[in-house]
């Protein structure tokens, strides 16, 4: 029927139904509490006045017309916000959908980009920290950033995400002593962790010249002698953690005596290394100001380490010393360093895989400990921890299926093998006394029906030594050469 024939009073007309303004305003007051954004899914789980999905949705868009409201993503992982606190610089095509912490976890990510991982939180704390210091309030340290934290009680990372970190992180049998797989992979974790905390800290020495470092002693042509220190100085306290494994922990003598290992040479004041600092500190590109008063800095300290003490989630307590141990600047220098090797105690006491920081930005991790400093905020780091992780336990999960499970007689007399090892070197022994000493040293330590397995050991590590694997017995190459020479 044409319109010039159609009977406008044969058919009722249905007008739209007009949006009620106080509905709007009330959905609008609801995004607005919600300075991280929500989703649909959230918005309906409020249950706002009974809404269908599709009539949220049609306020929504109503909203977004009035240019009330924003959005970023798309799909499942479009978030809405109030446009104050809209993520600057980030725009719709650039926004990447986030990690959903209660969710089933992200595929491991082999293309080396943290971006897949950060949720909308993090990137807008991203933003916010790379504005121009002028445009940014400078801050001091605040207390109750810590003292509101409750061992067992506050959780930085979900609970979801702490149990599937060390579902991923467990490395085989619960009941091994504490430091049994640090010391399986530890040739491979000297150059991993030394390499990428040293990068972490600008050190421009490549993996290959840092394993050259490490297995044969040759510095790298053209790099300074500083940089060589910064990475000698983690393979020491990396070994530490191996050595003392029965006795780390998070106290006084285990955190200051890391510092004092990365902070050899590295810092003019060598009565600084290990102690809490008396001297005012700055960071640099941060308008955050650390605490000067050395009486407060040791309390403050004081207080990290027993709370961390208490924490029984092993993944908590790690991402809790990452973050409040920075925070604080409880020495002169090296605190960022020494907070990447303390986050390793509880993986060395639970025998889960360590973090090696494998593929993680500079950038990244510096902006995120910038939002921890000036905002309390510890999302960004957060989801830089989560992933880090991840790699790193995909990455010694297959180191460890090589290297297959660990011998347990290696294991039981480990320190055993090891000194005898080192005496026959140290001594220069020849072929006949190292077999006289090997079975003087049976006769003391060892049980005596495990004297005959205990010589062939020993004959065998002898038999496969070399300048690569020296450390692993604290010899020096001249030693090793010394010895070697004359067999």
């Amino acid at each position: 029927m044409s319109l010039k024939h159609f009977n406008w009073h044969d058919k009722q007309i249905i007008m739209p139904k007009r949006i009620n303004i106080s509905e709007l305003n009330d959905l609008t007051s609801i995004i607005r509490n919600h300075q991280n954004g929500i989703s649909v899914g959230e918005l309906m789980q409020l249950k706002i006045n009974e809404y269908s999905k599709r009539t949220l949705q049609r306020r929504l868009e109503e909203l977004l017309k009035k240019e009330e409201i924003t959005y970023l993503g798309d799909g499942r992982g479009r978030k809405y916000f109030a446009k104050k606190y809209t993520p600057n610089n980030v725009t719709r095509q650039e926004y990447i959908a986030p990690l959903d912490l209660h969710e089933e976890p992200v595929e491991y990510i082999t293309d080396g980009s943290l971006r897949s991982a950060l949720s909308p939180e993090s990137l807008m704390l991203k933003n916010a920290i790379q504005r121009p210091l002028s445009t940014r309030t400078p801050v001091g340290y605040n207390p109750e950033f810590l003292n509101s934290y409750i061992p067992n009680q506050t959780y930085y990372l979900p609970e979801k995400t702490r149990q599937e970190l060390t579902e991923l992180g467990s490395l085989g049998p619960g009941n091994l002593p504490a430091g049994t797989y640090l010391r399986h992979i530890l040739n491979r974790l000297l150059i991993d962790l030394s390499w990428n905390s040293s990068r972490l800290e600008g050190n421009t020495y490549s993996l290959i010249e840092t394993a050259k470092l490490l297995e044969h002693g040759v510095t790298a042509d053209g790099k300074n002698t500083k940089e060589a220190q910064m990475i000698l100085n983690h393979k020491g306290a990396i070994e530490m953690l191996a050595d003392q494994s029965q006795e780390i922990g998070f106290n006084h003598y285990t955190i200051c005596n890391l510092h004092a290992l990365l902070a050899d040479n590295l810092i003019s004041n060598q009565n600084a290394c290990g102690s809490i600092r008396d001297c005012a500190v700055g960071i640099s590109g941060s308008v955050y100001m650390p605490l000067e008063i050395p009486q407060v800095i040791d309390e403050h300290f004081r207080q990290i380490i027993t709370k961390a003490g208490k924490i029984k989630d092993p993944m908590e307590a790690s991402f809790f010393v990452m973050v409040h141990i920075p925070y604080l600047q409880a020495f002169e220098d090296v605190n960022k360093r020494t907070s990447r090797l303390v986050a390793n105690i509880p993986m060395v006491m639970q025998n889960l895989c360590p973090l090696s920081f494998t593929d993680v930005d500079r950038e990244d991790y510096l902006c995120a400990n910038l939002a921890v400093y000036e905002q309390n905020k510890i999302e960004y780091l957060r989801d830089l921890f989560i992933w880090a992780y991840r790699r790193s336990c995909a990455r010694y999960s297959v180191l460890r299926n090589q290297l297959g499970e660990p011998d347990p007689f290696k294991f039981k007399y480990r320190d055993q093998i090891k000194d005898t090892i080192r005496d026959i070197v140290r001594n220069n022994l020849t072929s006949k006394a190292a077999e006289k000493h090997i079975q003087e040293q049976a006769n003391q330590l060892i049980q005596k029906n495990e004297h005959k397995l205990f010589q062939i050991l020993i004959a065998s590590e002898l038999e496969s030594l070399h300048i690569g694997n020296i450390m692993r017995y604290k010899l020096h190459p001249k030693e090793f050469n010394t010895w070697k020479n004359q067999q």
